[in-house]
């Protein structure tokens, strides 16, 4: 397990070599950025909103839509699982459910300690997507990802290697995504139509729970 600290343009750059075994590396940035797939068009964001929030606009290595990362805002996770270990799985799909698992029962024992009883759980079904899924991450919803009281809270993707498979994964912790639909370069009314979809995803909590929930997902990492 590898703990990194970093500007989120860092923190990608600085991918680790896992050298043919398990590794699960945390990322704590130290600035706020909009983070895009590998195939998203950075037009999709308006760079002169994106600079006046004093945000960065970064491209990361797999696919799927933008998210935004800040200090404190999340938890961001990404595992290599070697080919042919136990936890590979040649359904791309199904590949995501045990740390889908993970997630889950970290968040249900944090909530737990928050007296909250809110529905903790891990998607087994087709994936759910709509008008905005390629833009905006977690508008969607995928395989293994994880919802809490209907709201999408853990997004993942994934990039196959020969060595074995990254999976990408980030605990959205705060309602702070919202912002993403200020920074898109598109219509006033879009941007409003954004803004309601992300108003209904990320964590709702006044605590500050990235702390904890780190904690509980790597004391139970298989």
């Amino acid at each position: 397990m590898l703990e990194l600290a970093g500007t989120p343009r860092e923190l990608i750059a600085k991918h680790p070599d896992p050298l043919g075994a398990r590794l699960a590396c945390v990322c704590w940035p130290t600035s706020a950025a909009v983070v895009i797939g590998s195939a998203q068009s950075a037009s999709d964001f308006d760079a002169e909103r994106v600079h006046a929030a004093r945000l960065d606009l970064v491209r990361r290595r797999s696919g799927g839509g933008a998210v935004l990362v800040a200090p404190g805002c999340q938890v961001w996770l990404d595992v290599f699982i070697p080919a042919g270990d136990v936890l590979s799985h040649p359904d791309v799909n199904k590949s995501f459910y045990w740390l889908g698992d993970v997630f889950a029962g970290a968040i249900t024992r944090v909530l737990a300690e928050h007296a909250s009883d809110a529905l903790v759980e891990v998607n087994r079904s087709s994936a759910r997507s709509g008008d905005w899924r390629r833009t905006l991450c977690y508008t969607g919803l995928g395989a293994g990802e994880v919802t809490v009281a209907g709201r999408k809270v853990v997004g993942m993707s994934q990039r196959r290697e020969r060595s074995g498979a990254w999976i990408y994964s980030m605990t959205l912790l705060s309602v702070r995504g919202v912002e993403l639909a200020e920074m898109l370069g598109d219509t006033p009314q879009r941007r409003d139509q954004a803004r309601t979809v992300l108003e209904g995803t990320g964590l709702v909590a006044s605590e500050d729970l990235a702390g904890p929930v780190t904690q509980q997902v790597l004391a139970s990492l298989p």
